[in-house]
């Protein structure tokens, strides 16, 4: 379900327009929030090529100067990521020598958190000389992923950098981050582009009409979100009946989060029709007419219960078949 960052990405128009306001203002520290899906990581990406570019212009780095050429190939010395290194590794960006090592030597798997040891080295790291002249920046993504050792190893840096530094927080869940952490940084909400805007770049990423269609409301008019859908964009609108007939080979070689995030949807856009509001997810023919008020809120009750423990490490497959049951035993709950 899932594609990987390209750099088409980054060219969103939405994303141009947000770097050249934020690289008009000064400040030393950003806190970029907003839901998943808008480019946040992008967005962040953006604004610290420009700070380190060679030739950087009011729209953003050049993107063919040594410094952009350093961060295209995961090489730039005056560049600190900040990273769980789940996502490191996702995303293309190289571990430290010792954490590579731990992993290959299987001592312990990849982090899903941003580890103390990493933002220690990035505390190092902004009190180091630039390496090219033109100041260092830091990199935090998902910033909602340090835990509150690592985030209070962060704050004075954040709040006193040594010599020319800058952060670029990047978060979807910001309400998660220490009041301490925001009140360090310049806040800017990602800007949440229209259905119009958002059809037109996913059709110029080659995305036919009638399939970015059914991607971006499948992501709830998140356009990034929307590309987690290609693979599954013909199977979106026969997902409502699949479950209600417990058919669980639906979801086969999806994982649990993303079994669980489809039926979160499911059972929105079911509530919102009982309630005789617009389904978001799903289109109006695509939901069956079942269930009542109090399968539908108890089933919503239990997939809340379910995400505390989405990444725990159960039987991908028996984890399914419980959300199938659970799902198929609200919507077939007599009206």
């Amino acid at each position: 379900m899932s594609v990987e960052s390209s750099p088409a990405v980054a060219v969103a128009p939405w994303l141009l327009a947000q770097t050249q306001a934020l690289l008009a203002q000064r400040g030393h520290a950003w806190l970029l929030a907003g839901p998943s899906g808008l480019g946040q990581y992008e967005l962040a990406l953006a604004m610290v090529r420009a700070w380190l570019c060679e030739h950087a212009t009011p729209d953003g780095a050049c993107g063919a100067c040594a410094s952009c050429h350093a961060i295209d190939v995961r090489a730039h010395a005056d560049l600190c990521v900040l990273m769980p290194e789940t996502v490191m590794l996702e995303l293309g960006w190289p571990l430290s020598e010792k954490a590579q090592d731990d992993i290959d030597s299987k001592k312990r798997k990849p982090s899903k958190e941003i580890r103390v040891e990493a933002m220690r080295d990035a505390v190092q790291f902004a009190q180091r000389t630039s390496s090219r002249g033109r100041g260092k920046a830091v990199l935090v993504f998902p910033a909602e992923r340090m835990n509150m050792y690592t985030a209070n190893a962060l704050l004075k840096t954040l709040e006193e950098p040594a010599g020319d530094v800058k952060f670029a927080l990047a978060t979807d869940a910001a309400h998660q981050l220490l009041p301490t952490i925001r009140s360090r940084c310049l806040g800017h909400t990602m800007v949440w582009p229209d259905q119009p805007a958002a059809m037109a770049w996913l059709q110029a990423l080659g995305v036919p009409p009638t399939q970015a269609q059914v991607m971006l409301r499948a992501a709830g008019g998140r356009p990034q979100d929307a590309l987690q859908f290609a693979s599954i964009s013909d199977l979106w609108p026969r997902l409502p009946r699949a479950v209600q007939n417990g058919e669980v080979g639906v979801f086969k070689d999806w994982t649990p989060a993303q079994t669980l995030d489809a039926l979160h949807k499911l059972c929105h856009d079911l509530l919102a029709q009982r309630s005789g509001a617009a389904p978001r997810f799903f289109e109006t023919a695509d939901l069956p007419k079942v269930g009542n008020w109090q399968g539908l809120t108890a089933w919503s009750k239990n997939l809340a219960a379910a995400m505390k423990t989405v990444e725990h490490p159960f039987n991908p497959g028996l984890m399914q078949e419980a959300l199938v049951s659970q799902a198929q035993l609200a919507l077939n709950s007599k009206t």
